[in-house]
């Protein structure tokens, strides 16, 4: 009954008050919001209920590794087929493959990015050098121009 009472209010302030309204069922929203389940780790019924379990990431060999570099040289991109048949080649899960693939790109991209800086700042510096160098010249102009036409 109290519930029915609470909406047909509601309602009256929806028809006399629509900007009020809208506050109203905008605060009621955020108040009243779902809860997300936990999820549960398998080793949750035991006693290690404090501690937290860790999945051992799982190193690749060296020659995993050479045959995804190989792969990754001949292209950067990674499409389902391919990521399947390495995935099955190196006796990988295809999302340690997708994963690897996406982490390599960032390794490239930065190094890209490193070779490039490093390609801007010497081109700066050499700029800076010839601007003193010409500014030098500037300033020595009209010592030249005198002594040529003291010279002369």
């Amino acid at each position: 009954m109290k519930g029915n009472k609470v909406d047909d209010q509601m309602e009256l302030i929806s028809h006399f008050y629509p900007q009020i309204y809208s506050q109203l069922a905008q605060q009621q929203e955020e108040t009243v919001k779902p809860r997300r389940r936990r999820k549960k780790h398998k080793d949750e019924g035991r006693d290690n209920t404090s501690e937290v379990v860790m999945r051992k990431r799982k190193l690749l060999s060296e020659e995993q590794v050479n045959l995804l570099e190989r792969s990754f040289g001949d292209q950067h991109k990674l499409e389902t087929e391919r990521k399947a048949k390495l995935a099955s080649e190196l006796g990988l899960d295809p999302h340690q493959v997708a994963v690897w693939f996406q982490n390599r790109r960032a390794r490239w991209k930065n190094k890209k990015l490193e070779e490039e800086y490093s390609k801007l700042k010497t081109q700066h510096e050499d700029t800076i050098i010839e601007k003193y160098r010409l500014e030098t010249e500037v300033h020595m102009w009209p010592l030249m121009c005198h002594y040529y036409y003291n010279y002369w």
